[in-house]
């Protein structure tokens, strides 16, 4: 029995429809995973330098300032997978990129940079520090003098077949040194006293 070229038609003309409707449509998937984990970061308080003398500061070239180590803490109900994101909150006001900023002086002078290295890692597990740089989705290994920029993320972990990758953590402590600079005092107004305003915030990402 033959089929109907009218029949036939019909049926190729409702698949190119069907074909041509479902082109035209996408699905948005919602995924996620809520842990029973939670962790808390912590950190003993301000870094102060005090007063700073304005003629101390170099006239031309940046000035150092002394270096501080704090510690930062993380804390896990039970091991747990994650990594520290540190967020600058003066963002925009660093004297240089990939630093963190200590604000303005007059709206638009920038008043100097400070940049964050983590070494010494302690935790119930052997570790390794490591970081993602600008979210590439590769692991590395972190090493005492490499500066950690705004958004890198920093994670404890080891080294398997596969690359550096994180490992669960229950509880964590690291040293975190601060570099600081303050701008060429040419550059700065300086007339009244200028307050040293950094701030940054460190989230704990789970992974």
């Amino acid at each position: 029995m033959k089929t109907p070229v009218s029949l036939l038609s019909s049926a190729l003309l409702l698949a190119m429809t069907s074909s041509v409707l479902a082109a035209s449509s996408v699905d948005l998937t919602v995924k996620g995973l809520i842990t029973p984990s939670a962790c808390t970061p912590s950190l003993p308080g301000d870094v102060d330098f005090g007063k700073i003398a304005a003629k101390d500061l170099n006239q031309d070239t940046a000035t150092r300032l002394e270096n501080k180590t704090v510690q930062l803490s993380v804390n896990c109900d039970a091991a747990t997978l994650f990594a520290i994101h540190p967020l600058d909150n003066r963002a925009g006001t660093a004297l240089h990129g990939a630093t963190f900023g200590l604000g303005l002086i007059n709206e638009n002078q920038k008043l100097g940079k400070y940049q964050l290295v983590f070494s010494n890692p302690v935790a119930e597990t052997a570790s390794t520090l490591i970081a993602m740089y600008n979210s590439e989705g590769q692991w590395t290994e972190l090493l005492d003098d490499e500066a950690v920029a705004p958004n890198d993320l920093v994670a404890l972990g080891s080294r398997g077949d596969s690359g550096w990758a994180p490992h669960p953590i229950k509880d964590a402590v690291m040293d975190m040194t601060l570099y600081t600079s303050i701008a060429p005092a040419s550059s700065l107004t300086l007339t009244s006293e200028v307050a040293i305003d950094g701030s940054a915030t460190f989230e704990v990402k789970y992974l």
